[in-house]
């Protein structure tokens, strides 16, 4: 039996590709199971979005392997779409490197500045991408701490106090994911300036900021931040697309020459039709964030008496695909959501999944139809 690389011994498979099964397994079985733990998008893309890729099916350059860099076009539409809705400033040739979905883009930046026994920052509650990346690169995971009491903003004096001599990155998630939180301008600051006395590169994990948010922001747009920040983001949520995978990194042109490295030995490019649409959802009108909010308010609503109906507490403030919910006291989210499903066939994520701060929330996608969140509420009572 040839043995697997020791740096899987690291990391587990993925909680919901795990979870999902069982919960597959429940529906095969005719349990009629609503699925409100995982945000994957369940509305359509704009109809232009569609048409590009329909159309672009018979150019002539639609099959043929694609620049590591993305179209011209496209690194255009990222600049301008920067520009018009963070007011930061993007160079096209340099700045920008379109990806593959922005979850492989933890996977290049890691591969591309870590060594073995460097160190990474990472939240605590968090995606949990970030930890098992991290340690496939074979460097150490050291958790900061996110609490409700500060609005799951990072505590900058707290992170004075560790050990910071092999930090090499830090992974930073606003609008944040579980927690809805939203980044202030002074969390985004002090960010900066602990980079620059650290010399640590922060990446900003950014596919969430305009859905049921007023203010999107850009930790590119703090003075100084692109010498030593990264941001991802994703047109996954935003447009609909999670199946198409597309995603970019942006900020200063060495870090992106860096990644590019990375990338061009693990890829051909992006199929050529996915880019085409992607042009045309960055250049959608804001009036689509506005049609697309509306629906999610509205299932937010649902959601919010489901949870009350749950007896959790949650805040209303908070923004993001999800609502982040407390759950009464002493009470273990992982048993508990395991009982809802069992007894009412409604699958909710357990918090304890992003991390040891999320003993005691669950989280409630929005992604499910608003008959459905009306049926899981008649379960529940």
């Amino acid at each position: 039996m040839i043995e697997a690389a020791n740096r899987l011994h690291t990391v587990e498979e993925y909680y919901f590709s795990k979870k999902l099964r069982e919960v597959n397994l429940l529906i095969a079985s005719g349990k009629p199971v609503i699925n409100l733990g995982i945000g994957s998008p369940d509305l359509s893309p704009p109809q232009k979005v569609v048409d590009a890729i329909a159309n672009s099916l018979f150019d002539s350059n639609a099959h043929k392997y694609q620049s590591y860099q993305g179209l011209p076009e496209l690194r255009e539409a990222m600049a301008t779409f920067y520009k018009e809705h963070y007011n930061v400033s993007l160079s096209p040739k340099s700045d920008i490197l379109p990806l593959i979905g922005s979850k492989e883009g933890i996977m290049h930046i890691s591969m591309a500045y870590l060594n073995q026994g460097d160190a990474v920052l990472i939240p605590n509650p968090g995606y949990p991408t970030y930890q098992s990346v991290t340690k496939l690169m074979q460097a150490t995971p050291v958790f900061y701490e996110l609490d409700e009491r500060n609005n799951w903003q990072p505590d900058i004096k707290a992170l004075e106090q560790k050990d910071l001599s092999k930090v090499k990155l830090m992974w930073v998630n606003y609008p944040h994911m579980p927690t809805g939180a939203v980044p202030s301008e002074h969390t985004f600051r002090e960010l900066v300036d602990f980079a620059k006395r650290h010399d640590i590169l922060i990446i900003n994990d950014n596919p969430y900021s305009f859905i049921l948010n007023d203010n999107p922001t850009s930790i590119l747009n703090i003075e100084g931040a692109k010498d030593v920040c990264l941001e991802l983001n994703s047109l996954s949520k935003t447009f609909n697309m999670a199946g198409w995978r597309v995603g970019m990194v942006v900020g200063n042109g060495d870090h992106i020459n860096n990644i590019l490295k990375v990338k061009s030995n693990m890829d051909s490019g992006m199929f050529y039709g996915i880019q085409k649409g992607a042009i045309e959802a960055l250049n959608c009108s804001k009036m689509w964030f506005v049609t697309l909010n509306s629906v999610y308010k509205k299932r937010r609503d649902l959601i919010w008496k489901l949870a009350e109906s749950l007896n959790c507490t949650y805040d209303k403030k908070a923004s993001g695909l999800f609502v982040w919910a407390k759950l009464p006291a002493f009470v273990n989210a992982e048993e508990f959501i395991d009982l809802v499903l069992k007894e009412h066939h409604i699958f909710i994520t357990p918090g304890t999944i992003f991390g040891s701060k999320g003993e005691g929330y669950i989280r409630f996608s929005l992604c499910a139809q608003t008959e459905d969140l009306e049926e899981a509420i008649t379960r529940i009572k």
